[in-house]
């Protein structure tokens, strides 16, 4: 078995170049169809993630990577509360230690005021800092996410927020339009009586969908579960959870998200009529 483990890994490493490994991890993981295989392989690619890190410590590419498998473990498959916290709080280490590397400033400012932040990246960054900004917004969502019964935490929304409307003000529909989306449910996180914006949200999730074609179907279900949920009108609600039944999950670059999607809008579905009853 250790043999044949040893052969699987350097059949891997020998068909694409170190690298390539980061994106080609991410991108066979978002397009495999089947959710229980990226469930039962991805604590092997963290792990080699982790090995690649601990080798070239200082490799944006490699801490980047380690970020969004770590957070999208946290996100999906994480078992309980306490491992996704675990998950989160290591995404969220790669991805600062990403963003110090790409740059000091930047780094600092996060920690710093919100005009502050938002005053750097108007003044000095443009859409070739793109991505390791989105990277890095993407964490820290994640991690607050993970830690929301800290108050601390939440309290950092703001900059997330912030740091997501500069890449849709360079690229709208950044990472298949999911940057809307990330927008869209930080809008809908609380009624209008504490501060939250649902219409706002709602225009984000609608963008999402024009931008893809209405092929994002995670955008679909906290369309529904963000917002129908929040101001209570199940008739749209349902119609987007049955148009995520209906539709097909294949997409480049979406298709493990809409498969799972799929299987979270057939739950909602069959919880509404109790929900809004």
């Amino acid at each position: 078995m250790k043999l044949l483990l040893s052969l699987l890994v350097f059949s891997f490493l020998t068909a694409c170049s170190v690298g390539n490994l980061p994106n080609n991890l991410s991108r066979s993981m978002m397009n495999q169809e089947d959710p229980e295989v990226v469930a039962a392989g991805a604590p092997a690619y963290l792990l080699l993630l982790d090995a690649l890190i601990l080798t070239y410590p200082d490799d944006e590419e490699f801490l980047l990577a380690g970020a969004r498998l770590y957070g999208a473990y946290a996100g999906v498959f994480a078992e309980d509360e306490s491992q996704a916290k675990l998950m989160a709080n290591k995404a969220m280490d790669y991805a600062r230690r990403a963003l110090c590397e790409y740059d000091d400033d930047l780094c600092l400012a996060t920690e710093g005021q919100l005009d502050e932040l938002t005053t750097l990246l108007n003044d000095e960054y443009d859409e070739d800092d793109v991505p390791v900004v989105y990277a890095f917004a993407s964490a820290w969502a994640g991690w607050i996410q993970a830690n929301s019964d800290d108050w601390n935490a939440i309290a950092q929304v703001g900059k997330v927020k912030a740091m997501m409307q500069w890449v849709v003000g360079y690229e709208p529909d950044y990472d298949n339009a999911t940057v809307q989306v990330y927008l869209g449910v930080l809008e809908t996180q609380l009624p209008p009586s504490l501060g939250g914006k649902p219409e706002v949200g709602r225009n984000y999730f609608e963008q999402a969908l024009a931008y893809t074609n209405d092929r994002h179907l995670m955008a679909k279900v906290l369309f529904a579960k963000q917002y129908a949920r929040l101001l209570f009108d199940q008739e749209l609600h349902d119609r987007l959870l049955q148009e995520t039944l209906d539709a097909d999950p294949e997409m480049e670059g979406l298709t493990l998200i809409n498969t799972l999607a799929q299987r979270q809008a057939a739950e909602l579905l069959a919880e509404s009529a109790e929900y809004f009853e």
